[in-house]
C-alpha cells in the first residue's frame, strides 16, 4: 500500500524553480489524494497561469513516481488565495503584516557592483558571464541590471518573462542558476525609459526591497556606464558594495573609468579591483596575438587606484555571439579561452572582497553630492 506520508516525504524535493525552496517548507501541497497504486497530488501555485507550472508538474511527476508502489501520478493546480499569498510573503520576508521592508539582503550576501566610465568596454557581457561563472562554481547569485537606460541582462541571460508577484513581493525569474531583476521586464519590446533621478532612485530602491533575493552569497550588480543619478543612488542604497572596474587597455577608457572610482569613493562604494577587458586577441588561424587597443591600460589603471588587476579577458567574438543567444559563453564553450578567462577571474574576485558586517541598509532619500 501505498502511504500519504511516503508521498509528503517525496514532495520535500520538489523545489519551486524561482523562490528555490521546497513546496512542502511553502506550504504549496494543498491535498495528496491515494487510489490503490494511483496518486494525485494538488498543488497551489502563487499566481494563475504561473511560468514554472510545467516545471513544477515534471518535478512532481519524477519524486512521487519513485516512491515504492506508485504506478501513476496525477497532478493538479489550484490558486492561492490573497491570505495565503499574504502570508507566502510573510514567510519569506520575515517582516509582519504592515512593516516596513528595509534595503537589506542576508547578512552573509557579499555586493558585486561591476562598472566601467564609459560605454563600449563590455561590461554588461563581462558582468553576465562573472555571474554564471560564479554560479557554476556552486554560489547563489543574483544579478540586477542597474543599467537602466541600456538594460541588456534579459537577452544576454536568455530570459523575458516577468517576475511573479507575490502580495507586492517580487519573485525574480531564474535562467542559468541565476536570479534576474532588470527594469527590462517591465518594458514592452525595446522601449526607451524616460525618466529622471528620483524614478529612477525608486526603481532601484524596489529592486532592493521588494524583490525576495533570498540566500544568496553574491549579488552582481551591472552598474551603468558614466557617473550620474543612477550610480550615486547605488552608492547610497546598495549594503558595503565592492566595485569592480572594467576597462579595456586603451588610454583613454583608463582615463574614464577612473572617474567612476571617484565616484564610488564619494558615494560609499570601495574598488575592490580592475578588470581588464578586450585585453588582446588571438588569430583563430595561427594563433598571432596582437592587442588592437593597446597594452598595459588595466594594470596602469590599477596601479593608480592601490587595487590588483584582477584578470585580463581577451576580445572574442563568441562572447558577443553567446550573449545576443541569451547564453554566457561560460555555460555555452567551457573549453573556449575567454571563458576560462572569466572562470579564473571568478576565482580571483571572492578574494577581494569584503566580509558582510551585516548591517542593515535603511532607507534614506536621495542625496545631491
Amino acid at each position: 500500500m501505498v502511504s500519504e506520508q511516503d508521498v509528503r516525504t517525496a514532495l520535500v524535493a520538489v523545489i519551486d524553480p524561482e523562490i528555490r525552496r521546497s513546496v512542502v517548507e511553502l506550504d504549496m501541497v494543498r491535498a495528496v489524494a491515494i487510489d490503490g497504486t494511483s496518486v494525485e497530488v494538488t498543488i497551489a501555485l502563487t499566481v494563475p497561469g504561473c511560468p514554472m507550472k510545467a516545471n513544477l508538474e515534471q518535478q512532481v511527476r519524477e519524486h512521487v513516481g519513485a516512491v515504492e508502489g506508485v504506478e501513476s501520478v496525477a497532478v493538479a493546480f489550484d490558486v492561492m488565495s490573497a491570505e495565503q499569498r499574504t502570508a507566502l510573503r510573510q514567510r519569506l520576508s520575515g517582516a509582519p503584516a504592515g512593516e516596513e521592508r528595509k534595503l537589506s539582503l542576508e547578512p552573509a550576501t557579499r555586493v558585486i557592483a561591476v562598472a566601467s566610465g564609459k560605454g563600449g568596454v563590455g561590461k554588461s557581457s563581462l558582468t553576465a558571464n562573472l555571474a554564471a561563472a560564479l554560479a557554476l562554481d556552486g554560489a547563489e547569485v543574483g544579478v540586477v541590471d542597474a543599467d537602466i537606460y541600456g538594460y541588456s541582462m534579459p537577452r544576454m541571460l536568455g530570459i523575458s518573462r516577468r517576475p511573479v508577484a507575490v502580495d507586492q513581493m517580487m519573485i525574480p525569474p531564474v535562467n542559468h542558476g541565476l536570479k534576474i531583476m532588470s527594469i527590462g521586464f517591465f518594458v514592452d519590446g525595446d522601449g526607451a525609459i524616460p525618466w529622471r533621478g528620483p524614478m529612477l532612485h525608486r526603481a532601484l530602491e524596489q529592486f532592493l526591497s521588494d524583490v525576495h533575493w533570498g540566500a544568496l552569497d553574491y549579488l552582481v550588480v551591472d552598474m551603468p556606464p558614466g557617473t550620474g543619478d543612477i550610480s550615486i543612488s547605488l552608492g547610497q542604497l546598495l549594503p558595503e558594495p565592492d566595485l569592480l572596474i572594467v576597462t579595456t587597455p586603451q588610454a583613454a577608457a583608463q582615463k574614464v573609468a577612473r572617474r567612476a572610482a571617484d565616484v564610488a569613493s564619494k558615494t560609499g562604494m570601495r574598488v575592490a579591483g580592475v578588470i581588464e577587458n578586450m585585453s588582446h586577441l588571438v588569430c583563430s588561424c595561427c594563433g598571432e596575438v596582437t592587442h588592437p587597443f593597446g597594452q598595459g591600460g588595466g594594470q596602469e589603471l590599477a596601479d593608480e587606484l592601490g587595487v590588483p588587476l584582477l584578470g585580463q579577458v581577451p576580445l572574442d567574438e563568441r562572447l558577443r555571439v553567446t550573449a545576443d543567444e541569451g547564453v554566457p559563453l561560460v555555460v555555452a564553450e567551457p573549453e573556449n579561452a575567454t571563458a576560462k578567462a572569466v572562470r579564473e577571474l571568478a576565482v580571483a574576485v571572492p578574494a577581494v572582497l569584503r566580509a558582510r558586517s551585516g548591517a542593515e541598509r535603511i532607507k534614506k532619500p536621495l542625496a545631491v553630492i
